[in-house]
């Protein structure tokens, strides 16, 4: 005949428990879902000691020898995520800051170089090639390499240009670039080479992922809008975290700190703010930690009762 339940309640945390107590041994260490403490667990005797006398020495086991814990997660938890709410927060800072200082008006030099091959493999100054740039500003006239091949426009406002290059004999060469007073693409030193062919195997030469001033301003704005809801949820976390021990929360709060550094890559900003880089990596590494830490503690609980 099988044992019927128990229900018992943990003495650490005071969590209850419902258990079949297996038929031997007689008592048997479960642990607390909640906190992992072993709990007793003693199948019902038939007829129940009348005395507490009559429970015979040796039918409660010995309790391991218990470790004391060399360091407690919930406090590590709770610095961790504070400090990636306060990392993303400042990165969030420093890119609105950029973003402002991007739409400062400015105009710079577009400048460059323009080389043709020859049959031999080597490279020449291309002298009489065609350049035109088109930027966020009204049209302007073309440039004609010289003898030195090289080209310059002035004048160029904040934004994304592109510079067309045709000669003849030769395939052109469409180039997009940014400039800005805070990022510039490449703009100065620019060597163009061009390839012996046709209109038909003209080539494009992409040294930016931001065609115009307000698509950057629009993914810096929004790189910072994704980085202060992440620190509001690690901040919000770690607050919960320190009230109670629910290894959900942090797993959540972990999450959100690895995704900093992923959508300021996705974005394609990691390159150019460096500060902002280093500052959402470290979040994301705190974030790292802080998820598998709790991952794993969410699996040994789940571990635990599934052995019950």
């Amino acid at each position: 005949m099988a044992s019927p339940a128990v229900s018992i309640r943990c003495p650490a945390c005071g969590t209850a428990i419902t258990v079949t107590p297996a038929p031997s041994p007689p008592t048997q260490w479960v642990p607390c879902p909640h906190c992992a403490v072993p709990v007793p667990v003693v199948a019902p005797r038939d007829l129940p000691p009348l005395y507490s006398w009559e429970v015979l020495p040796g039918l409660y086991p010995a309790l391991p020898i218990p470790r004391p814990r060399r360091w407690r997660a919930r406090p590590i938890v709770a610095v961790a995520l504070a400090l990636v709410a306060v990392l993303a927060a400042a990165s969030a800072g420093v890119l609105i800051y950029e973003g402002v200082r991007a739409t400062v008006a400015s105009t710079y030099v577009v400048s460059g170089e323009i080389v043709r091959e020859l049959p031999g493999g080597s490279t020449t100054p291309a002298v009489g090639a065609r350049v035109l740039l088109t930027d966020e500003g009204p049209a302007r006239a073309p440039a004609i390499t010289g003898g030195g091949g090289t080209f310059a426009f002035s004048g160029v406002p904040s934004g994304g240009f592109t510079l067309n290059i045709t000669l003849g004999g030769y395939s052109p060469v469409e180039v997009l670039s940014f400039v800005s007073p805070v990022y510039d693409a490449g703009s100065q030193g620019l060597v163009v080479g061009l390839a012996p062919g046709g209109a038909a195997n003209g080539t494009n030469v992409t040294l930016s992922p931001f065609p115009d001033l307000e698509t950057f301003v629009a993914y810096v704005g929004g790189e910072a809008a994704l980085l202060f809801v992440i620190s509001i949820v690690c901040a919000a976390a770690g607050l919960l975290t320190l009230r109670e021990d629910r290894p959900a929360v942090g797993v959540v709060g972990g999450a959100a700190g690895v995704a900093a550094p992923v959508t300021l890559l996705l974005l394609s900003l990691g390159t150019i703010f460096p500060l902002a880089t280093a500052a959402t990596a470290i979040a994301g590494g705190l974030g790292a930690f802080v998820l598998t830490l709790r991952a794993s503690e969410i699996g040994l609980v789940d571990g635990a009762v599934a052995a019950v």
